[in-house]
């Protein structure tokens, strides 16, 4: 999540690459070019190329087409190329930016800006002709991960546009997409991103493996998929990311970690991740170090509130209220005393009454939503209170879990803890803080054990890793961040050291 916001330390192959820096021409021999390019974009898919002939010369055309305005390229290049066959290419084509080049470096450095390439054979001359597309349609900043500062733009439906928002971030050859199918009857259109020489080779290839392992008939969003193919489909906690944001995606794609598109769907696919990727937001890397360490503990903290106040209430008023002081008893005898019920039957009344407010509040339009949600929330608490079901005690305790829910960036990480607290107020309930303690063990050897597509989820604490701790409970100062973490590595794949940059050098 953070290296979009901080620079990185070179390698040794990148600092020898640039003393040794020579300029490559274009070749004569069409298909070598061709290979060329193909070798230097990493053979990508969403690589165009379109044979054409011009003065009795066999030529290509070359674009990458998620970057260029097709209907430019129609207009400026294939239909006069097709209509005048002979003359000076310079007075054929009609389009406002067009020029001559015999660097081959120069001509990758167009590709991925959305400009396109003509080439010939027999000819040391490429022409750059620019066609790069301008979205022109309003991306929404997604309802569910507004920032106060930052990019305010969304993913959108359209697998095309998506991918246009994430190579105008990152105009960088080693950015490499692969195209698939899944789904026998519907053949849903996934794309596979990820950066060629920051993410493991193995994990791409185990990722791979995975899609074209999928069977099934229907594949409707990347949520379907997912279930396929993560560790483990028992956990309740989620083992990839979800995100609608673009600069979400392009930060992770530059911690070498892989994502995963899918057409008709908005949602982005981030994988593999770790327990502290759910609670990190782009707003922490957006304001000083102090301020995002702060919030960033606030919203770990609250993880623990919305999992354990509920069951620790239940436990102190059943089994241990020596804890409290004695003028804190009193108060609270007299509050639970005229209630006829033990305190779990109240912690799960009112607790179903939230998650019931919640859901209704989803479903309607969002105007009347809201005004459910508070209207609801007031006058059944109220209600309940005055009718004395339930203690204004416990009425406090809801009202602080619900809202410690919500602070959580991730929903699907917001849904394990609401599903988990119930089991956890079951275990208090029976046993006190000893139920409470047995419960939290059994989570925490679940966490440790669990693993997302060979990463450990408590990366970098399990196994322990001090120099990847820069970025977990707290965020430290950009220019400290100097190295990307090592938790994309696959545990349980090949234990080898990787070749291609995927990791810093350690004496760099």
């Amino acid at each position: 999540m953070r290296s979009i916001f901080r620079g990185r330390k070179r390698r040794k192959s990148e600092q020898t690459a640039k003393v040794e820096d020579t300029t490559t021409r274009v070749s004569s021999s069409l298909q070598e070019n061709i290979d060329n390019i193909n070798e230097k974009l990493c053979r990508s898919q969403d690589l165009v190329f379109r044979s054409i002939e011009f003065n009795g010369q066999k030529g290509v055309l070359v674009f990458i087409e998620p970057l260029t305005d097709q209907s430019q390229v129609q207009k400026s290049i294939i239909k006069p190329l097709l209509k005048v066959r002979e003359g000076k290419l310079e007075e054929v084509i009609i389009a406002t930016y067009l020029r001559q080049t015999e660097n081959f470096d120069e001509i990758i450095e167009h590709l991925v800006r959305g400009d396109s390439i003509l080439l010939f054979n027999r000819s040391e001359q490429a022409f750059i002709v620019g066609t790069d597309a301008t979205e022109k349609r309003s991306l929404r900043e997604p309802d569910n991960e507004t920032v106060v500062r930052g990019a305010h733009d969304g993913l959108v439906e359209n697998i095309r546009v998506n991918l246009y928002n994430i190579r105008h971030r990152i105009q960088n050859p080693n950015l490499t997409v692969k195209f698939f199918r899944v789904g026998s009857e519907t053949r849903s259109k996934l794309a596979l991103i990820y950066m060629r020489n920051l993410a493991h080779p193995d994990l791409v290839k185990e990722v791979e493996k995975r899609i074209n392992a999928i069977r099934t008939d229907t594949i409707i969003s990347p949520g379907f998929m997912t279930e396929f193919m993560e560790d483990c489909p028992a956990s309740p906690f989620p083992q990839v990311l979800y995100t609608e944001r673009p600069d979400r995606v392009v930060s992770n794609l530059m911690e070498g970690r892989v994502v995963m598109l899918g057409e008709g769907d908005p949602t982005a696919v981030v994988l593999p991740v770790t327990l502290f990727a759910f609670y990190q937001t782009p707003d922490d890397y957006h304001s000083r170090w102090m301020i995002g360490s702060f919030v960033r503990f606030v919203r770990l903290m609250s993880f623990l509130i919305a999992f354990l106040l509920p069951s620790l209430y239940i436990a102190i008023v059943e089994f241990h209220p020596e804890v409290l002081p004695i003028s804190l008893i009193y108060s609270l005898k007299s509050s639970i005393e005229p209630i006829p019920f033990p305190a779990i039957i109240e912690a799960l009344l009112m607790e179903l009454t939230v998650e019931l407010i919640r859901e209704a509040g989803i479903r309607l339009p969002s105007r009347v939503g809201q005004t459910i949600g508070i209207v609801g929330g007031l006058v059944i608490g109220d209600a309940v209170v005055r009718a004395g079901l339930v203690s204004n005690t416990m009425l406090i305790v809801v009202a602080l879990t619900a809202i410690s829910s919500f602070v959580v960036p991730s929903h699907e990480m917001s849904t394990a803890i609401r599903v988990l607290r119930f089991p956890q107020m079951l275990a208090a309930f029976s046993f006190g803080f000893f139920g409470i303690a047995v419960g939290m063990v059994i989570i925490f050897m679940h966490l440790v054990k669990l693993e997302s597509f060979g990463t450990p989820y408590l990366a970098p604490f399990a196994p322990l890793r001090v120099k990847d701790m820069k970025d977990t409970f707290i965020r430290l100062p950009i220019w400290k961040l100097n190295q990307r973490p090592h938790d994309p590595h696959p545990q349980r794949m090949k234990q080898e050291e990787p070749s291609r940059g995927w990791k810093d050098d350690e004496d760099n």
